[in-house]
């Protein structure tokens, strides 16, 4: 197992869809076992660390049977849809074993290795809060679930289902859930305070290690004593002494050290759950402030403490939100994009993301429908790709600038983020324009005195573009900015070491 980087790239893949789309696109059946190279070369030509495979674990007929009742409310997605096309939800569990329709154990172990003789590392899911409601488990270890009584299933109608231990005896078990919302009716809830579960999760994780470079851990946060309490206390024991992660990942990275855990969690639970030992964890807070426009509060999120915010993993859109190009719109989508891989933190990108679909999927159904793709779009991500991928992203310090009014009365700046990376005598400053007017700015770059000691030429690593930039004017005034509606500047610092007969500025 090779290194992460500290600023990895990730790209999320529905497996069941990218698969029935490659086997539409070559007219045969394509599963894990035969994805055609050309198909794993465009994911490595992206310039990306590695692919999550979101849904590889096989779903029960339970869990299809669930999602069957909801075929007609996926019908907004994909209005052809057939009974074919559902194959229930990715995150009600049957068992942690590759589902055998994709291709199974040993197409997933076929597949890890021609990722990565590309360079790619592989990260799969684990479900720690749920799992289906016809797991194995479920009859032959109860104790590893949260149980109710037949009062319970009368009266608190959707939070409790029959069942039977492997003996036949009756059961009542939860199903899944977090405190803030109704219960997933195709899952059943896990007792996170059960010591046979906790053993369960790890010997689950241990194998998972053994398949894959890492996990990204559904709902993580539900597993934390106190919220777990707070959700199930009437039902469960005390809490442990430990936390479940305190006794999950020391162990599985004693025997795996380079494996990475990533939490999806919310509730500005980010750093409790870092400090539990998670390599990265979701950051809906920029996301969040970053679709809806709100820059202030966004650039007081982007002034945390750098060692947390390289242990984020940051990203505009996944399976659970809205497609950015649906949400914002092609053009607005840009600046966040160049935002998303420009600051610091993991990048998470998605399927038809850099193609601009706009088709939000249900995780029960197997099929996108056609849509329109932009290749200008894709061409602008490869170009981001391209750019952030140089060591000074990677190695570099960060910073973000005040940013000054280009006139006076002109207050079009309080539209712009700009913010720069510093690595030895390499520079690059970002400035991204979040309206739909042209906007004017100074950014003062006085945290970097060493631009006052030269002359530059600034090149635009998104356009090509370049422009030159006397020392004075440097150090005296600032760089002058403009940027059209939705417009973005990534200027890589050159040295001049020879005059240049016209300088922007003079």
């Amino acid at each position: 197992m090779t290194m992460w980087p500290k600023k990895p790239y990730i790209y999320e893949i529905n497996t069941a869809v990218w698969l029935s789309r490659l086997s539409q696109k070559y007219d045969r059946p394509i599963t894990l076992v035969n994805v055609p190279d050309e198909e794993l070369d465009y994911l490595a030509s992206l310039g990306i660390d590695g692919i999550w495979l979101m849904g590889v674990w096989y779903r029960s007929k339970a869990v299809r049977a669930s999602a069957l009742n909801y075929i007609d409310e996926y019908r907004s997605v994909l209005p052809d849809i057939t009974e074919a096309d559902v194959i229930g939800s990715a995150y009600a569990i049957g068992a942690y074993v590759v589902d055998k329709r994709l291709g199974g154990r040993d197409g997933l172990t076929s597949l890890r290795r021609r990722l990565q003789e590309r360079g790619l590392q592989l990260i799969l899911d684990f479900v720690p809060n749920h799992v289906a409601i016809d797991h194995a488990w479920i009859s032959q270890h109860p104790d590893r679930f949260v149980r109710g009584t037949l009062s319970d299933l009368r009266h608190r109608e959707g939070m409790f289902f029959k069942s039977r231990d492997a003996w036949g005896r009756t059961l009542v078990v939860a199903h899944g859930r977090d405190p803030y919302f109704p219960s997933w009716i195709d899952t059943a809830q896990l007792d996170a305070f059960s010591p046979s579960y906790r053993q369960a999760a790890l010997e689950t994780l241990l194998d998972i290690a053994g398949q894959c470079d890492g996990v990204r851990c559904d709902m993580a946060m539900l597993l934390v004593n106190r919220i777990f309490a707070q959700t199930w206390g009437e039902y469960v024991d005390e809490p442990p002494e430990t936390e479940f992660w305190e006794d999950i990942i020391p162990n599985v990275k004693a025997l795996h050290p380079n494996f990475i855990f990533i939490a999806e969690v919310y509730w500005d639970m980010e750093h409790e759950l870092q400090k539990l030992g998670f390599d990265y964890t979701y950051d809906k807070v920029f996301y969040d402030r970053l679709v809806e426009q709100k820059l202030d509060p966004l650039k007081s999120h982007l002034q945390a403490d750098i060692g947390y915010q390289n242990r984020t993993i940051r990203f505009i859109e996944n399976h659970d939100e809205l497609r950015i190009a649906e949400r914002l719109g092609i053009e607005k989508s840009r600046p966040a994009a160049a935002l998303l891989m420009t600051v610091p933190g993991a990048v998470l990108l998605h399927d038809g993301q850099l193609q601009g679909r706009k088709a939000k999927l249900p995780v029960q159904i197997r099929r996108q429908p056609e849509e329109r793709l932009y290749p200008e779009l894709e061409a602008f991500y490869r170009q981001l790709l391209k750019e952030t991928r140089a060591p000074i992203y990677q190695y570099g310090d960060w910073c973000l600038f005040p940013l000054a009014e280009a006139w006076q009365g002109n207050t079009s700046h309080e539209h712009l983020i700009a913010y720069g990376w510093k690595h030895d005598m390499d520079y690059r400053l970002i400035v991204a324009n979040f309206s739909d007017n042209w906007a004017q700015a100074l950014v003062r770059l006085d945290v970097w005195p060493e631009i006052g000691h030269h002359d530059w030429r600034l090149a635009d690593a998104m356009t090509g573009e370049y422009y030159y930039h006397r020392r004075q004017n440097l150090a005296e005034n600032g760089l002058f900015i403009e940027l059209p509606p939705y417009g973005v500047h990534l200027f890589r610092f050159e040295r001049v070491m020879v005059q240049s007969p016209s300088y922007a500025g003079d």
